[in-house]
């Protein structure tokens, strides 16, 4: 008997692969972990390239708070790798059993699902910025005030409970094999990190009409008022140009990073739930069922008048400061 089956057959009678048939499935849509593991040396190697560059300049770089952004982000990534087999991939699973087409893998196809992620997380990305339960996770991100590469590590570990997962559904419908959406969607994932820095100023004219870039993710982490809720495309900013939400970065306006209503904390669970905590306070004040629960779909700055009235969705005036 050859060495590998002598191997194998130890593998068989310990019971670990008949595991592993009936769990692989579940972790099917989980293969975009691989991306991030390979990607994970990479983003190590930039990050300490980038701090090598502005480590004497405490406005773009504090170390135990870029330290506390991969924290952040292995907390993310934990509960992405535990939990999204489990609550998002029978939701995949289930649409893709009934879809629309066979959509056959090729290089044609490959192109159109990423397009289409993209497409897809632009909507996600522009909800989660104007709807409160989704802002609540993606908070995390925005609530640095330095903006390098550490910062694209800053994620919420309550990310898929909160079901922006749901914004790529449609593709499974149509027919795109949810491993395939994952496996886009990382890879986007993996091009955004390299958006988040101040060291490239403007790459060549045809990119940035083209392509999001760190000129344009700078204004998109932007506490001030003419960059707040622009700029939400993922690898492509067309679909900004296209839907009236994009700004150019102002050298004459730097971004001031962050968000308006800062929180200053080292604590990782209330970096992780402060948002939670806010909203569901918010949700506690006196009034209708009805009206408490618009505190979960209505925008991060909406609050019901003291006088509990039917209240429409409004816009606030400049002279009122965003909640976020």
């Amino acid at each position: 008997m050859a060495l590998i089956d002598m191997m194998h057959s130890v593998l068989e009678n310990s019971g670990l692969l008949a595991l592993w048939e009936t769990l692989a499935p579940w972790l099917a849509l989980d293969e975009r972990q691989l991306i991030f593991v390979i990607a994970t040396p990479v983003f190590i190697a930039v990050a300490v390239w980038e701090y090598l560059k502005i480590r004497h300049n405490p406005k773009l770089m504090d170390v135990p708070e870029a330290i506390r952004n991969f924290m952040l982000g292995a907390g993310y990534q934990t509960t992405e790798l535990l939990f999204a087999g489990i609550i998002a991939f029978p939701v995949y699973a289930l649409c893709y059993h009934y879809r629309l087409f066979d959509i056959e893998l090729n290089a044609f196809t490959a192109v159109l699902t990423f397009i289409g992620v993209d497409f897809c997380y632009y909507w996600m990305h522009r909800s989660s910025h104007r709807i409160r339960w989704f802002w609540a996770a993606h908070v995390v991100h925005h609530s640095s005030e330095r903006l390098n590469f550490s910062t694209a590590m800053r994620q919420s570990a309550t990310n898929i409970f909160n079901g922006n997962w749901a914004f790529y559904l449609p593709m499974a419908l149509l027919g795109f094999n949810p491993v395939w959406i994952g496996v886009a969607y990382a890879l986007s994932l993996v091009y955004q990190f390299f958006i988040h820095t101040t060291l490239i100023h403007r790459l060549p004219a045809a990119v940035e009409w083209v392509f999001n870039t760190p000129s344009h993710h700078r204004a998109h982490h932007g506490r001030n008022r003419q960059y707040i809720d622009r700029n939400y495309g993922g690898v492509l900013i067309i679909w900004d140009r296209l839907f009236n939400s994009f700004v150019p970065e102002s050298d004459d306006l730097p971004p001031t990073y962050g968000i308006p209503r800062q929180v200053h904390s080292n604590n990782l669970l209330v970096l992780w739930t402060h948002e939670y905590v806010d909203m569901f306070r918010d949700m506690g004040k006196p009034g209708s069922l009805s009206s408490r629960l618009k505190h979960l779909w209505k925008p991060p700055e909406w609050q019901r008048p003291v006088s509990q009235e039917p209240v429409t969705h409004y816009e606030p005036a400049h002279s009122e400061p965003d909640r976020r």
